[in-house]
């Protein structure tokens, strides 16, 4: 078999444009961090604030790349990328609009309804309509295909039953994407699931918050009970779910996310080592901020396939395999720069010790959301003819 890969990054350059729109950006996170509305910490952009959102939306900044006719603005996948970096660099509370505007809009753009995409896209791109994602499920982990939740055809539309598991902000969502069993497992294991748009406060669906190991709320099961889905709220075609879902996690595997989650405890990190130098601490921190760059650089790269056209499957894959793996590499290596009783005897370390307790709690779950590494590996390696 052969083993030659075929991954596309190539070196996107940095326009005058790009640079004057990342000093925008920054100048109205300056602004806004100066009138209180939001302060960077330890959480970084897990932050939820619809206010927020919706200054970001008044300033053009969602739905950016999507056609004016649906309330976007039709700029290109590039100056996207970089507003995103920005936002989620300086720890911007973006979470109330992030999955709308990242992959279920889109997904309405791809595979909608015109109708769908007249009644949505709107209000996404005004911050106004916050989406959560419905795909896995107990007991089926990353392979969707083995999905148990359950949509009936029936007059008018669907009927629809299961649940589904860590959903991130459900509880504060408008609409979910659902991803349902349309035939059989036995009948067809990837050609008999759909994707549904869903009202959350429809009927029959209950919503419970799950704690998780840092003692916070933004999980949740999503119960569906016999839940009635116009038909109008099919997206794409009956049995397409598969391509459709495919699709859409290459935008929630490849950007800046996937390796921006601990970025505030790696900025606490480099701030010690410049206090209190040493030749282990330089080499360590030196090598995270070096991965870093690198996969600044193979995002970009990704970006730039977006703007052309391409859908990078295998790039994205990689792209957030290595990023989550760098992602909970950083609190191994402060650890190791920073011994306990040195961060505990300095009230300068105070913040880096918070940011530390919140991204060790946090770590376990970076490879699992989007995809965990034996799935992406398992993408990666039939890239190369290994499977």
């Amino acid at each position: 078999m052969s083993q030659q890969s075929h991954f596309r990054f190539e070196p996107f350059p940095q326009s005058k444009a790009l640079m004057a729109l990342r000093k925008e950006v920054r100048c109205f996170l300056g602004d806004e961090e100066k009138q209180g509305s939001w302060t960077p910490g330890p959480e970084g952009w897990a932050g939820f604030d619809r206010g927020f959102s919706k200054r970001l939306a008044a300033r053009g900044w969602v739905g950016m790349t999507w056609p004016k006719k649906y309330g976007g603005h039709e700029r290109t996948a590039m100056e996207r990328h970089v507003v995103t970096e920005e936002l989620l660099s300086a720890g911007a509370p973006v979470r109330a609009h992030w999955v709308a505007d990242r992959q279920s809009g889109p997904v309405l753009l791809r595979f909608g309804t015109e109708r769908q995409r007249e009644l949505y896209l709107p209000r996404i791109a005004k911050g106004e309509c916050t989406f959560c994602i419905g795909m896995s499920e107990a007991g089926s982990g990353s392979d969707l295909a083995s999905v148990r939740t359950r949509a009936v055809p029936v007059e008018g539309g669907w009927r629809v039953s299961g649940a589904k598991l860590w959903t991130s902000n459900a509880h504060r969502a408008h609409m979910m994407i659902l991803f349902a069993r349309t035939a059989s497992v036995e009948e067809d294991r990837r050609g008999g699931v759909s994707q549904f748009l869903v009202d959350l406060q429809s009927p029959g669906i209950t919503i419970n918050g799950i704690q998780n190991l840092a003692g916070e709320s933004d999980f949740n099961e999503v119960v569906f009970d016999e839940v009635f889905i116009p038909e109008d709220m099919l997206i794409g075609t009956v049995g397409n779910g598969w391509n459709q879902v495919s699709s859409e996690l290459t935008y929630e595997r490849s950007g800046p996310d996937r390796w921006l989650s601990t970025y505030f405890l790696l900025r606490q990190l480099v701030a010690h080592t410049a206090r209190q130098p040493s030749g282990s601490s330089h080499v360590a921190t030196g090598r995270l901020v070096a991965h870093l760059w690198t996969l600044q650089r193979m995002s970009l790269s990704i970006a730039g396939m977006l703007q052309q056209g391409i859908t990078p499957y295998t790039e994205a894959a990689l792209v957030k395999d290595l990023g989550t793996g760098f992602e909970r590499e950083i609190p191994d290596i402060a650890r190791m720069v920073v011994p306990e009783l040195e961060r505990l005897g300095a009230d300068h370390n105070g913040v880096l010790q918070a940011a530390l307790e919140r991204a060790t709690l946090h770590a376990p779950s970076f490879s699992i959301r989007g995809g965990t590494r034996e799935i992406l590996r398992g993408i990666i390696a039939k890239s190369m003819g290994m499977r």
